[in-house]
């Protein structure tokens, strides 16, 4: 693959309690980092977008591409012991984090595997480490990671996979890609991205 390295993910450890979940370095290859990053889209707002709502670079578009090709839901699948290529994929971009972000949860019950490819240069501040947790607790942490450009979470979603992230304001980048349960719990929340996007446009002024 171009741009993503399916070894690094089969060889990362699954942690099963108390619930499955899997932390990658370097999913994305170091020497794609650059062009993924420049090709990054402007996002000023904070909010998740879907690709239809954005202005991407040929790299992050191709990038998208590649996380949508069936090598990629094969890999997830044999890794979460789940065929996921009955689901829909649905890939959603954010830019801006906001003071409520990060707050504790477990993700929606439409949701059947969740991954979060994180796309910052660097990380050196306390907030916006993500955190697998134990309990609705962030001190009950079972790891954090610095999103921090290729490093890659994933979780198969249940009712006590909670996780979070202390509170951070400014730019925080990564692509975000769930398995759904059903094309229409996918294409609500796609729906609704899109509008919260137009939204945000027209109240900056750009209709």
């Amino acid at each position: 693959m171009e741009f993503v390295d399916l070894t690094a993910f089969d060889e990362a450890p699954l942690n099963r309690e108390p619930f499955k979940f899997t932390v990658v370095q370097n999913f994305l290859k170091p020497d794609q980092v650059d062009p993924v990053l420049s090709d990054f889209p402007d996002i000023p707002d904070p909010g998740i977008f879907p690709m239809s709502a954005l202005q991407c670079g040929a790299s992050f578009s191709r990038l998208v591409d590649e996380i949508q090709s069936p090598a990629i839901t094969a890999a997830f699948s044999e890794k979460f012991e789940v065929d996921l290529s009955q689901y829909p994929l649905m890939v959603t971009v954010r830019g801006q984090c906001q003071k409520k972000d990060g707050r504790i949860h477990t993700d929606t019950p439409s949701k059947i595997v969740t991954a979060l490819l994180y796309l910052n240069r660097d990380w050196t501040v306390d907030g916006g480490r993500i955190r697998f947790l134990g309990s609705k607790n962030l001190d009950d942490s079972l790891g954090e990671v610095a999103p921090i450009a290729g490093n890659l979470i994933s979780f198969q979603r249940n009712p006590v996979s909670w996780h979070g992230h202390k509170p951070f304001v400014g730019r925080r980048q990564y692509i975000m890609f769930n398995w759904m349960r059903d094309s229409g719990a996918a294409n609500r929340q796609i729906s609704r991205h899109g509008f919260t996007a137009r939204a945000k446009r027209l109240a900056r002024g750009f209709a």
